[in-house]
C-alpha cells in the first residue's frame, strides 16, 4: 500500500504566494513578546515563518519541525542558524520546554485539537506563549467545490473517504474552553484576507500544493485533468472576475495566542 501523500511537499508552489503568506505570519508574530530564548516552529514548510522568527529573535535557539524532506531542505537554506527536524508534528515531542510554540498554517492537518493544544501548552515554560494561525475556509467556495466534485464523479469511491477524513478545525468557542484554564492571557481573533489573484487559475495554483493534493493523489493522470477542469469551471461560476482579470479571493483565518501562567 502506498503511503498517503504529504499535504505540503512542493516548496515552489508555496513560495509562489510568499508575499501573501508573510503578511499572515507577521500578523501572528506581532502578538508574541520580545526577548525569547527557545522557540519551536511547528510545520515550518519552506521556511517563511522560520526565517521571520530568526529575524525577530536573532539570539534565540529556534527549532523548526516538518515532515517533508524537500520543505526542510529549502527552509534550511533560507533560515540558517535554526535547527531543523524531520518529524510528524502530531507525533513529535520536545525534550525541553519552549518560550514560544509557533504554528502557522500547519495544525489544520492535525486531528483531535483538544489533545494537541493541551500538549502544546505543556511544552511551554512558565510564562511561555503559544501562537497559532489556521485557515478557517472550509465553507468557502474554493473548499466546498473540492468536496462536491469529489462526491460527484467516477472517483467518488476513492475521494469521498478523503473528504470525510480531512481534519476540521474547531469553533473559536472550543479553543477558548480548552485554552482558558491553561492560560493567564488569551487572545482569539479572526481575519478574512482578500487576495487579488490572476483569475481562477490563481486559486487552483494556491491549492495545488496543499488542499487539492489529497484529492488528486489517488487519481490517474487523466482523472486529475478532469477533476481540475471541473474545479476550474465551478470556480468560474462562484467567483467574479474583475475588469482587470483578477479574482478577489477571500481567505478567512483563525488566530490564537495563549500565555502560560508564570
Amino acid at each position: 500500500m502506498n503511503e498517503a501523500p504529504l499535504p505540503f511537499d512542493d516548496p515552489d508552489l508555496l513560495l509562489r504566494f510568499e508575499d501573501d503568506r508573510e503578511q499572515v505570519v507577521h500578523d501572528l508574530l506581532r502578538r508574541a513578546p520580545e526577548g525569547l530564548d527557545r522557540i519551536v516552529d511547528l510545520g515550518c514548510g519552506p521556511g517563511t515563518s522560520t526565517r521571520m522568527l530568526v529575524e525577530r529573535y536573532p539570539q534565540a535557539q529556534i527549532t523548526a519541525v516538518d515532515i517533508s524532506t524537500s520543505m526542510l531542505e529549502v527552509a534550511a537554506r533560507r533560515a540558517p542558524g535554526a535547527e531543523f527536524v524531520r518529524a510528524d508534528i502530531n507525533l513529535w515531542r520536545p525534550e525541553e520546554p519552549f518560550d514560544l510554540v509557533f504554528a502557522d498554517s500547519s495544525l489544520q492537518w492535525i486531528g483531535d485539537h483538544e489533545a494537541m493544544f493541551a500538549r502544546m501548552m505543556d511544552w511551554l515554560a512558565p510564562g511561555g506563549v503559544l501562537a497559532v494561525q489556521m485557515p478557517d475556509n472550509r465553507q468557502e467556495p474554493s473548499h466546498a467545490l473540492m468536496r462536491m466534485i469529489a462526491a460527484d464523479g467516477p472517483w467518488a469511491d476513492r475521494l469521498v473517504p478523503v473528504a470525510k477524513t480531512r481534519a476540521v478545525i474547531a469553533d473559536y468557542n472550543d479553543y477558548y474552553r480548552w485554552l482558558r484554564p491553561r492560560s493567564d492571557k488569551l487572545d482569539i481573533w479572526q481575519t478574512a484576507y482578500i487576495h487579488p489573484l490572476d483569475g481562477v487559475e490563481g486559486i487552483v495554483d494556491w491549492f495545488l500544493g496543499s488542499a487539492l493534493r489529497p484529492f488528486l493523489a489517488p487519481l490517474s493522470p487523466a482523472e486529475r485533468e478532469e477533476f481540475l477542469a471541473r474545479y476550474r469551471r465551478d470556480l468560474e461560476d462562484s467567483y467574479q472576475v474583475e475588469e482587470d482579470g483578477r479574482v478577489l479571493f477571500v481567505y478567512p483565518r483563525l488566530f490564537l495566542v495563549a500565555r502560560k501562567p508564570a
